[in-house]
């Protein structure tokens, strides 16, 4: 457990994010391999049937990211205030509650997998596929949810490393899992699927054993309460906002799937594997913004507003880092990048729509990893309303200007031209409430002296 609030902060924030930012990659190495090594082994329908149901495993993942954010911004919160027996009775009651949604959500999932897969216009040659990988996922909504959790008490006790040592575990061993089933035994999606589930369960079991010795290591005057009614009001007041603004994203991701899957099973393929690689940037900037909140909610619970600008500061200087190599590889050698979700002979029309695609987006990747540095700040102090506020004004003008756009043009890159004016538009907001809300807190400070 590490205190954030003291130290230079550029060492401090790159020092906890960089473990941070090696789980991400770690962690897209799940849903990459899936891709990858189905596309290579078991042909392109085999791609497209994973790319199918991607945008409705995202809403699931959308309320287990939701809650580790909750946790971990409350929980940052209490410790940077040195209120110990809050933080443990705040983790607790987010694992008991996460477990609850987990386990609704699963039978939700079950039961209404193929009315979600014909909502996004899955077509009926790979319909049975995308079901058998929706049904599987499905299953593991328990291990995903409690992981995540888990991830959000270990960084916001400023743990980063121990998350990363599980997931170069189960990274790899979902790879090897993956090979197993799909190359050898021929098991096709179900075979991912199954590789994912197995690998992120035991990364689930192993995560919540050292959590709870680490809570367990934790002095308070007082046993803490396992469950709390006020508290998780608390958590949720973080987590519900962060939940609404994953789903509607996700919920837009469908909305946009639907329309790629109306061009045909090779415009899947290849979105579906353009798309991973983009998930994998984004995601990347996504994870430096949540260790710059958990960085700023300790110093917003500290009442220290110098350390939150500086930290800013040295959060926007690791994003355009990031940025660079993302910007090379993807607009320089597209081709290569979509090589490893194709095999040999793959169809023009697959390798074309995912060239276009990061293309397009690739050369506007610093200016998403900006917006989304921002929005960690805002998550860290709690202008939930500012958070939720940016996001949407990236997806509400995405998911029109996609249809619009594709409309006109006749053709998918309509499509993918949202993505950059989505970003550059919510980057602008973003920054405009950041500056709002560093006004705000030095008041809030200046009226406490």
């Amino acid at each position: 457990m590490k205190d954030l609030t003291v130290g230079s902060p550029t060492k401090v924030l790159w020092a906890f994010t960089v473990p941070m930012f090696l789980s991400v990659v770690f962690q897209q190495l799940y849903s990459i391999a899936d891709s990858a090594i189905a596309g290579k082994f078991a042909g392109e329908d085999a791609l497209a049937a994973i790319g199918a149901s991607y945008p409705i495993t995202m809403i699931f993942m959308a309320v287990a990211v939701g809650s580790n954010v909750g946790c971990a911004v409350v929980i940052s919160q209490f410790f940077g205030a040195k209120m110990f027996e809050r933080v443990k009775t705040s983790a607790t009651t987010t694992l008991i509650a996460s477990t609850s949604v987990a386990l609704i959500l699963t039978l939700f999932g079950i039961l209404f997998c193929k009315p979600l897969l014909n909502m996004v216009n899955t077509p009926a040659d790979i319909f049975s596929d995308s079901a058998t990988y929706l049904n599987i996922y499905t299953l593991g909504l328990v291990f995903l949810f409690v992981y995540n959790v888990c991830t959000g008490i270990f960084t916001s006790l400023g743990d980063s490393k121990t998350p990363l040592y599980f997931l170069i575990g189960s990274s790899v061993g979902n790879v090897v899992l993956d090979l197993l089933f799909v190359a050898v035994f021929e098991w096709g999606v179900a075979g991912a699927a199954w590789a994912t589930f197995i690998a992120q369960g035991i990364s689930c079991v192993l995560s919540v054993i050292v959590i709870l010795k680490k809570l367990k290591e934790i002095k308070t005057t007082e046993k803490a309460p396992l469950f709390s009614w006020r508290m998780l009001g608390k958590v949720s007041a973080y987590a519900v906002p962060s939940i609404l603004q994953q789903s509607f994203v996700s919920v837009g991701n469908i909305f946009i799937q639907g329309l790629v899957n109306s061009y045909g099973k090779s415009v899947i393929a290849g979105y579906s594997a353009a798309i991973k690689l983009n998930t994998f940037a984004v995601t990347s900037f996504s994870t430096m913004g949540n260790a710059l909140s958990s960085f700023c909610a300790q110093s917003y619970g500290a009442g220290n507003t110098k350390r939150i600008r500086q930290g800013f500061k040295a959060g926007l200087v690791m994003a355009l880092v990031v940025a660079v190599p993302f910007i090379g590889c993807y607009f320089l050698l597209p081709e290569t990048m979509m090589g490893l979700f194709l095999e040999k002979g793959a169809s023009t029309a697959v390798l074309d729509t995912g060239r276009e695609f990061l293309k397009i987006v690739a050369p506007f990747y610093a200016v998403v990893g900006i917006k989304l540095m921002a929005d960690g700040l805002l998550r860290g102090t709690g202008r939930m309303p500012f958070f939720m506020g940016t996001t949407f004004s990236d997806l509400i003008l995405r998911v029109i200007l996609a249809f619009v756009l594709s409309k006109n043009m006749g053709q998918a890159r309509g499509i993918w031209l949202s993505w950059p004016i989505g970003w550059f538009t919510a980057m602008v907001v973003s920054l405009i409430f950041y500056m709002i809300t560093m006004r705000q807190i030095k008041k809030e400070m200046n009226n406490e002296k």
